[in-house]
């Protein structure tokens, strides 16, 4: 199939999450051949098709339609026609309701392809300076108390970077939070306004952004990117941990799940960050 067609695709269209020039060429191509465009706000898109003069149809979508209008909108795919998908800022389907839509047509066999573009999490950390190998995004945290501190603490012991959005009335609360969960001296690139014109990227520590954002006021939208915890940090606090617990106690708690004296004494070894022999030593002393 040529998911290039005009026949019954969903597009998800990437768009600038600022600076107007970081469309791309196919963005603009499609936006101008569907028979209808989906946005977030409507009001607001208006603003950037205007701007590239595109005079496609739009229809409003998002969260608090998402699950009608998506069955709306698959409707119409299977009659046919064409449509594109855009969130007011970034690539749909990432922390919006995008991903809706997307699984509704997936359900139904309509066809969709995806056109690469701007999103925050991608802008902000590569340009942190954190490691980018590895790195979980976990977009805005969530507002439910309970469900919050479940994420929070998931995060504590995160070894890969870690990348968040915020709001900036919200930023001193959530980095209060963070400072009290993942340590003050946790490293971290704030990054605001992607993009626009008073873009700023600070690195800091947790505690140190917590006492300049105290100071000044935040402005513009947040993407918060994480160092992750050091998994060398991480084995250190584990085998500390043992330190606690008697030798006795500690090989008896193995022989009670069935291992074999020579798998216990191994394993307790592991865990203690010595030698087996170390391990066998120090019982037979006893």
């Amino acid at each position: 199939m040529d998911i290039e067609a005009k026949s019954g695709i969903l597009y998800l269209c990437a768009t600038p999450i600022g600076n107007l020039e970081d469309i791309t060429l196919r963005v603009l191509r499609v936006l101008k051949e569907v028979d209808l465009i989906a946005a977030e706000d409507t009001r607001h898109s208006l603003k950037l098709l205007n701007h590239f003069g595109i005079k496609t149809p739009m229809t409003s979508y998002h969260e608090h339609n998402k699950i009608e209008k998506a069955r709306y909108l698959v409707e119409q795919l299977q009659k046919g026609l064409s449509v594109a998908l855009i969130t007011d800022a970034g690539t749909p389907g990432i922390s919006d309701p995008g991903e809706e839509l997307a699984r509704q047509c997936i359900a139904a066999g309509v066809p969709l392809t995806a056109l690469p573009g701007p999103a925050a999490c991608i802008t902000a950390l590569t340009a942190s300076g954190l490691e980018t190998r590895r790195f979980c995004f976990e977009a805005f945290l969530p507002c439910d108390k309970k469900e919050r501190e479940r994420v929070l603490a998931e995060l504590r012991n995160e070894t890969r970077t870690i990348v968040l959005y915020e709001a900036p009335h919200h930023l001193r609360k959530t980095l209060a939070e963070l400072e009290r969960v993942l340590g003050a001296e946790r490293w971290l690139t704030v990054c605001r306004e992607l993009t626009k014109r008073f873009e700023e990227r600070l690195s800091m520590t947790l505690g140190e952004a917590v006492r300049f954002y105290e100071q000044n006021e935040p402005k513009g939208e947040f993407v918060l990117v994480i160092r992750g915890r050091s998994p060398r940090e991480l084995e250190a606090e584990k085998q500390k941990g043992w330190e606690t617990v008697s030798l006795e106690d500690h090989l008896r708690q193995y022989l009670d799940q069935g291992l074999p004296k020579k798998e216990a004494m191994k394993q307790m070894a592991k865990d203690r960050g010595v030698s087996k022999r170390d391990i066998y030593q120090a019982l037979m002393d006893r």
